[in-house]
């Protein structure tokens, strides 16, 4: 009986409580996080959109009033996977589908950021059509198909893009998205255009046209770009708020297109700017996009 006792009364060896504590503290709780990721991953897979482009386009041209813009929406974000674009049947769709939806606004908009994405050239009667809705009596509508044009990589249409840009046009939407064309198209046609529009009442005109004259390997654009590397300049430009939910800076992304610029044009002027950014700058990613532009630089 004394044996007995001592048996049960002895303290429990570290070797056999280790497994029933693994079990209590770590499978148990790795059992209940596996169970619940499969529940969310199982929700996720209920809810995901798995609609094709087709299925879009479908809807877009025969779909309830409330229903043809969110699908052309969806459709010009599918057309940013290189695996969507590689559907040559897209392309003649899109413009049919562009050139049946006159009178919708909303439609159009994205409908020519779709046609945009497509892989150049371009489709037959795409570059007419969009030339055509420079004339859309809706502005967001003008400027979506302006940046189609200017992803066509079409030197043709420079000559009728040119025309658009007036520095006392009252929509400052417009003259950024001329301005930004200009300098995506090949060609020298455009220069003088560009050298105007470094003197645009709008910062972000200003800032496209220096973008745009380094592009075309111009000099001319250094003192705005120089603006675009001070930070305290353009945080006094931009008036639109950090969207830290969002991950959006708009303040980073115009120092950062500068520093691209700085380095396209590799300016010795602007070495000092580039490095200082590299060192001191509040947000890593103008940092690092400055150490990125001081290895062309030298």
């Amino acid at each position: 009986m004394e044996k007995l006792i001592e048996r049960e009364s002895a303290p429990r060896s570290v070797l056999v409580a280790a497994p029933a504590l693994a079990v209590q503290f770590f499978l148990i709780p790795l059992a209940v996080v596996a169970l619940a990721v499969s529940v969310y991953v199982g929700f996720r897979s209920l809810l995901a959109d798995a609609r094709t482009p087709q299925d879009y386009l479908r809807e877009v041209q025969v779909g309830g009033l409330n229903r043809r813009w969110p699908a052309a929406y969806e459709l010009s974000r599918l057309m940013a996977d290189p695996r969507v674009r590689a559907d040559q049947t897209l392309g003649p769709a899109l413009i049919k589908a562009f050139q049946n939806s006159k009178g919708d606004a909303q439609v159009r908009r994205y409908l020519a950021l779709a046609i945009g994405r497509l892989d150049p050239p371009l489709p037959p009667d795409a570059i007419a059509e969009l030339t055509e809705a420079l004339e859309d009596a809706d502005s967001e509508v003008r400027i979506s198909a302006i940046w189609a044009l200017a992803s066509s990589g079409d030197a043709a249409v420079v000559s009728r893009l040119m025309p658009l840009y007036s520095a006392q046009d009252g929509d400052a939407g417009i003259r950024k998205m001329v301005v930004y064309a200009l300098g995506a198209l090949p060609g020298d046609e455009q220069i003088a255009i560009l050298r105007t529009a470094l003197h645009d009442d709008a910062p972000d005109v200003r800032w496209n046209a220096a973008v745009a004259l380094a592009r075309k390997g111009s000099h001319e654009g250094v003192p705005v770009l120089r603006q675009m590397l001070d930070r305290q300049y353009v945080e006094q430009t931009v008036k639109r708020e950090v969207r830290q939910d969002a991950d959006e800076d708009p303040i980073a992304d115009v120092m950062i297109s500068g520093l691209r610029a700085a380095a396209t044009l590799n300016d010795q002027a602007l070495k000092s700017s580039v490095t200082a950014l590299s060192q001191n700058d509040r947000s890593l990613r103008v940092r690092n996009a400055a150490l990125e532009a001081l290895k062309v630089m030298g």
